[in-house]
C-alpha cells in the first residue's frame, strides 16, 4: 500500500508534502475506508430488509398454493386459475426480491476487499451500475429500498470520482458495463434456483399463471 494511499485511506498522522497540504487545505475530505464501511453497513441493512420481504413473499406464497390445492380438489378450475395466477405475481416480485439480495450480497462482499486506488476504481464501477440496475428493479416492489440504494449509488460515486482525482485513473466503461452484467446474472441464476427449490409445483394438470394468461388472449 502506497504512503500516499495510507494517508488518504486510514487517515493516519504522516508528514504531507506542500501540495498535499494545499489541497487538503482547500479541500479536506473525511478518509476512504471509514467511508467505504459505512456504505458496506447500509448495503447489509438493504440486504436484511430484502431478506425479510422475501419471508412475506414466501408465506404469501404457501397461502395461495394451499388456497390453489383446495379449489383444484374441488374441482372449482376458475378459482383456481385466479389463485395461481395470483401466484405467479408474488414468485415473479419473490424472484425479483431474491435477485436483488444476491447482487447486494456480491457487492458487499467485493467492497469490503478494497485494499488501494486501483481496487477503488476497478471495484466501485460495476457497483454502482449493479446498484442502479437493482434500485430501478425494486421500484413497485420495495420503493423505501429503490431510495436507499440510490442513496448508495451515489455515495458510492463520489468515492470513486475522488479516487480516480488523487490517482489520475480512468474507468474503462466497457470493462464495468461487462462486470456488472456478469453480476447481475450470476446473482439471476442463483436466485432462479432459489424460487425453484423453495416453492413447489402446482398440481399436475393445473394451469399456470402464464398459462392462463394465454388462454385468455
Amino acid at each position: 500500500m502506497s504512503e500516499r494511499f495510507a494517508k488518504k485511506w486510514e487517515s493516519k498522522r504522516e508528514e504531507n508534502s506542500f501540495v498535499d497540504t494545499l489541497r487538503g487545505t482547500v479541500k479536506q475530505q473525511p478518509p476512504l475506508k471509514p467511508r467505504l464501511d459505512f456504505a458496506v453497513k447500509k448495503l447489509e441493512l438493504q440486504i436484511n430488509r430484502l431478506d425479510q420481504a422475501n419471508d412475506r413473499f414466501t408465506q404469501k406464497d404457501r397461502a395461495l398454493f394451499a388456497k390453489i390445492v383446495d379449489a383444484y380438489a374441488k374441482h372449482d378450475t376458475p378459482r383456481a386459475n385466479i389463485y395461481a395466477n395470483e401466484l405467479s405475481e408474488v414468485r415473479k416480485m419473490g424472484k425479483l426480491v431474491m435477485n436483488a439480495r444476491l447482487a447486494l450480497d456480491q457487492i458487499a462482499l467485493r467492497i469490503k476487499t478494497v485494499t488501494e486506488f486501483g481496487d477503488i476504481m476497478s471495484t466501485l464501477g460495476p457497483c454502482i451500475g449493479v446498484l442502479r440496475s437493482v434500485s430501478a428493479g425494486m421500484c413497485g416492489v420495495l420503493p423505501e429500498a429503490e431510495n436507499e440504494l440510490g442513496e448508495i449509488g451515489n455515495m458510492l460515486s463520489g468515492i470513486m470520482f475522488e479516487a480516480g482525482s488523487n490517482s489520475g485513473m480512468s474507468l474503462n466503461f466497457n470493462n464495468v458495463n461487462e462486470d456488472a452484467s456478469k453480476i447481475l446474472a450470476e446473482a439471476a441464476v442463483v436466485a432462479e434456483q432459489k424460487v425453484n427449490a423453495n416453492f413447489p409445483d402446482l398440481p399436475p394438470g393445473m394451469p399456470t399463471g402464464a398459462q392462463s394468461d394465454k388462454s385468455r388472449t
